[in-house]
């Protein structure tokens, strides 16, 4: 089968599964992935090809308002069930390759990403225990301590997960087990990986497991934080997290005196908008945890962009700024922040992928 004759049937089995995922056929689906093994496309590339592709699609859909969340979760949750089926049916080698651990992030539930790793490190002959979703550090410690793995796979989609992305990196290097991250939370280029540590990073899965194919470096003695992010000093991110429950109410009822169209809001649209003000106040304060406004911009356009999406005015968000501004007056690194977040909202909006 020639290259292109090849990618053409991975786009046709792709449009397949997505048809299927958002009817909500979960025969059509599992059927899709049928035909395509059963066509000879590789194992690996139907996991990320056609499953991931099509999860990812569902995810700028979904971003555009042309999915629902319903929708949304209906796909996520057929896509997850093809690939819980998948391991029945691909003979996988036995494995030769050592033993990762994949896990997500504390706190951290977007699991497929570190599902599909699993699924290809298996198929490369990596031994794989897998531990799913949302894994609190001293959990996985113990798991390390009781299974002595040749590394840890961490993955993080969204990045207000990164300070605790930074104990885990920490608790496990303090086991003497390298960490390779991978996934939106660290950055598209990897940067919060290389800031807070691990002993690699890989952006997707098929990187990831050629990176593995190697020893990652054993870990050194890992560092204090304020060796690592010296600003932390100032206790900004400790004194925003602590208040953000405060913050929050605070904006929102500064919102409900100034601006006419808040003072009408139902009370779940009152919810809703709390929900999104406790967002912004977290992706602050990630923002001052690691040291980089971009973090906390990218966020803010990301919003903007959904906003718009859905009919909302993106500048409804400058407002909310500027009462949290006010509020944060004596936390220089948080308003210098929050300036320059206003001033990039100004700018022509940005698109509405998914933000680190």
């Amino acid at each position: 089968m020639s290259t292109a004759t090849r990618g053409t049937g991975v786009a046709e089995h792709a449009e397949r599964l997505w048809d299927a995922v958002t009817t909500g056929d979960e025969h059509a689906a599992g059927d899709t992935v049928v035909r395509a093994l059963g066509d000879g496309t590789d194992p690996e590339s139907v996991l990320l090809d056609v499953i991931a592709a099509v999860q990812r699609r569902v995810g700028r859909e979904w971003a555009a308002n042309r999915l629902t969340v319903a929708q949304e979760h209906a796909a996520t949750a057929i896509n997850e069930r093809v690939i819980a089926t998948f391991g029945y049916l691909v003979s996988r080698p036995e494995p030769h390759l050592g033993r990762i651990t994949v896990a997500c992030v504390d706190g951290e539930w977007h699991a497929m990403p570190a599902r599909l790793l699993a699924e290809v490190l298996r198929l490369r002959g990596f031994g794989v225990d897998y531990l799913g979703a949302q894994v609190p550090a001293p959990h996985l410690v113990a798991h390390l301590h009781r299974t002595g793995p040749d590394a840890v796979a961490l993955s993080g989609s969204l990045a207000t997960r990164l300070p605790a992305a930074h104990a885990t990196i920490t608790a496990c290097q303090a086991t003497a087990t390298p960490v390779i991250a991978g996934g939106a939370a660290f950055g598209p280029d990897g940067r919060y990986a290389r800031l807070l540590g691990a002993e690699a990073w890989a952006p997707d899965a098929r990187a990831a497991a050629d990176r593995l194919a190697e020893p990652l470096p054993r870990p050194q003695i890992a560092p204090q934080p304020l060796d690592v992010l010296p600003h932390l000093a100032d206790q900004e991110y400790t004194l925003v997290t602590r208040g953000s429950g405060r913050l929050v109410k605070t904006v929102l009822a500064g919102l409900v005196e100034r601006i006419p169209a808040v003072r009408a809001y139902t009370d779940l649209q009152r919810q809703y908008a709390a929900e999104d003000l406790a967002h912004i106040v977290e992706y602050l304060a990630t923002a001052l945890y690691v040291g980089d406004g971009e973090l906390f911009t990218g966020f803010l356009s990301w919003t903007a962009g959904i906003l718009t999406a859905r009919g909302v005015p993106a500048a409804s968000l400058g407002p909310a700024l500027e009462l949290l501004e006010a509020e944060l007056r004596d936390f220089p690194r948080a308003t210098g922040l929050l300036r320059i977040a206003r001033t990039h909202l100004a700018e022509p909006a940005a698109g509405s992928e998914r933000p680190a």
